[in-house]
This record gives C-alpha cells, structure tokens and sequence, in this order.
C-alpha cells in the first residue's frame, strides 16, 4: 500500500541561538496546514511490560542546577532551546533505551513518582533532549535524567528541595504525544554546512516526536535519504560532484511510521548556522 503524505508549503527564517551545546553526560558528538499519518512501520526497543494502565516501571534522577534545564543544550544538540519555550526546561536525559542512539531524541514522556512522601502522584511531561550513558542510567530497563525543573515538578507542594534530597527514585512512566501548540517544525542548518553538504537539525515534532528516517529533494528531483548523523541531526551529501540545489523540500517519517512532507522547508539563498521554522506539523494526537 502506498504511503499518503501531505504536503507542507510556507517556511520563514529566524536567526538561531548561538548558543554551544553542553552536557553534563559528556560531549555530544561534533557537532496550520494539515497532514495526514499512516500505520506504524517501525518497531521500537525492547521497554518493561506495561501494567493494565498502560505505565511502565522506570528510574529516575536529576542533573544540573534545582531549577535548570539540565544542561546547555544536551546530546541531542537542542542547545539554548531546552531552557526556552515550548521545552521550558521540562526536559530529560535517556538512558541508552530511551535515547537509542539519538534516535530517541524529541520523544515525549509522561513520569510520576509514589514511593516518596514528597511525591504528589501527578504526573508530569518531558521532551527526551540528551544522553545518560551510564552509571545509574543502566541500572533500569529505561531511566530517565531529568532537569532539576522536571524532577521538582512532581513533588508536592513545598516538598520540592525534600523530593530533590531523595536522588534516586522510583517511578512509572509511559509514553505520550508530544504537543507544541501550533509551532511549527524548525530545521536548522548546521553550521558545518556548504554548497555539497547539508546538515539539519530537526525538532518540534508533535505526536512521535521522534524521527525514524529523513529525506530531501532538490527542485525537479528525486527523495533521496540522508543520514543520521548524531542527535536530531541528519546529513545529506552532493553525489554528483555539483552543489546540492535549493530549495529543499523534506520528508520525514516519525518512529511510528507517521509520513510528513515540508516543501520548501530549506528556501533558496539558505544559510549555515540559520533555523528556518515551518508553518506546519504533525497532528499532535
């Protein structure tokens, strides 16, 4: 069966944050129109069983400062966005299972915490921004670092500094639409980028969140793949030993399979360390 699609037009510049990429998990590597989704093509990783409510059992731990983002933009190369809206600082670090390599990154997650007397039950969201590679990160099927912002979020009332003491909890999670309110996706070139070689950033993705494969067209051509380089950032190279030609129409395909075209997403006349916001998404259910 062939896979619809939809097709996305209107994309305006902005200038990017020039803002460098720190984690506390080590360096990252160098660094509305509507649509329509299709069924799931793609399998995940291997997560806990899920209890008849649909969460699962989980880790979870803090970094950074009691308020902050965690860190200065992550593995995920988010930079200075995690601090600002739409992630407003409820962000997380992944262990491998969750951040699968940087496959994971921009997935949405719902957390709570019961077993700690400072916990208020209620469960809060957070967007998959960076990497935990070790230590407690590996001690659960799936462990989440998050923010000092999100890990204080689900403590009571008052209880926050108490609930930070703690460390180390345990708590259920499950996986959920990511949703940023009528944003766009947003695509910046990465600052390494030249007429024969292309890299972009791709993030506010709501539903998934996530991206299983990327593809680019040049004008009168054809979609080719580009690669995952690392974190949200995918790559593609001139084969034919002329420029790449713009402007670039992209076509994504969230972890579920979900198929998104964006026309025009990268315009003529583009440049190196620029994000250029669409005007579309994906439908955030």
């Amino acid at each position: 069966m062939a896979t619809p699609i939809t097709l996305a037009f209107a994309v305006l510049p902005i200038l990017s944050l020039l803002v460098s990429p720190i984690s506390c998990h080590g360096n990252p590597r160098p660094m509305s129109l509507r649509n329509y989704t299709t069924t799931s093509r793609y399998t995940t990783s291997s997560v806990p069983a899920k209890s008849a409510a649909g969460w699962s059992s989980g880790g979870a731990t803090w970094y950074g400062s009691p308020y902050g983002a965690g860190s200065d933009g992550g593995a995920c190369g988010y930079q200075g966005t995690v601090s600002q809206r739409p992630f407003s600082s409820m962000i997380a670090a992944g262990g491998p299972s969750l951040f699968k390599n940087g496959n994971g990154c921009g997935a949405c997650y719902q957390i709570k915490c019961t077993g700690n007397k400072a916990c208020s039950g209620r469960p809060v969201t957070v967007t998959i921004t960076d990497s935990c590679p070790g230590g407690l990160c590996l001690a659960e099927a799936a462990h989440f670092d998050m923010s000092g912002t999100a890990f204080s979020a689900m403590a009571s009332r008052g209880m926050a500094d108490r609930l930070r003491a703690a460390g180390i909890l345990k708590i259920q999670y499950k996986r959920v639409p990511c949703n940023y309110n009528g944003m766009g996706i947003s695509f910046k070139v990465d600052a390494g980028s030249n007429p024969f070689y292309l890299a972009v950033l791709i993030q506010y993705q709501n539903g998934d969140g996530d991206l299983a494969a990327v593809h680019v067209m040049e004008p009168g051509g054809v979609w080719t793949p580009m690669q995952h380089s690392w974190g949200a950032t995918w790559r593609a190279n001139s084969n034919t030993g002329k420029p790449l030609r713009a402007p670039f129409s992209v076509r994504l395909t969230s972890g579920a399979g979900k198929v998104l075209v964006v026309r025009n997403a990268i315009p003529a006349g583009w440049r190196a360390g620029r994000t250029y916001r669409s005007t579309v998404n994906y439908y955030a259910t």
